[in-house]
């Protein structure tokens, strides 16, 4: 029988809201839509199932994008170790647009920690202490790292428009 108590109610409420936001990031993080759905129904059934390691630290929204961006890593390491390449598709950032090929190619190049940074600031639309929570450091490391990653997209634009 299915947990229907107030943890469950409110996990439910942020699939609900958020669900194309976690299909979005887990999306670009796995390289297709497919693997992208997986990952978030991977990533909600294993926080339904570790509940209780839920201490109401942070709120319960950031630590969910903990548990889904993990298993899209998971996802994508699976997908790596098989040698199968990931995709860059076009995904809608937050304005609904399609972000430019070669940005989402340079955002899909940028080392694991700023990528993710990037997906979780800028296709998630969470702020700092969000992504400090789901990443597991401090709101200045968020900060450092995407400014490395913004110097990492500024040189690649600056290349192209020499």
């Amino acid at each position: 029988m299915a947990q229907t108590g107030p943890f469950t109610r409110e996990l439910e409420a942020v699939y609900r809201e958020r669900y194309r936001d976690f299909l979005r990031v887990a999306t670009a993080i796995v390289g297709d839509e497919a693997s992208g759905h997986d990952a978030v129904q991977d990533g909600f059934a294993q926080a339904l199932r570790e509940q209780h390691s839920f201490r109401g630290e942070g709120p319960l929204q950031a630590w969910v994008w903990r548990t889904v961006a993990n298993a899209a890593l998971a996802a994508r390491r699976r997908r790596v170790a098989r040698r199968e390449a990931p995709e860059v598709l076009g995904i809608a950032n937050t304005n609904g647009r399609t972000d430019e090929p070669g940005v989402r190619a340079w955002v899909a190049a940028l080392p694991e920690r700023q990528r993710l940074a990037v997906y979780l600031r800028y296709y998630a639309d969470l702020d700092y202490r969000s992504i400090a929570h789901v990443l597991g450091v401090e709101v200045g490391t968020v900060s450092a790292t995407l400014s490395s990653a913004h110097q990492a997209l500024r040189s690649r634009l600056e290349e192209v428009e020499r």
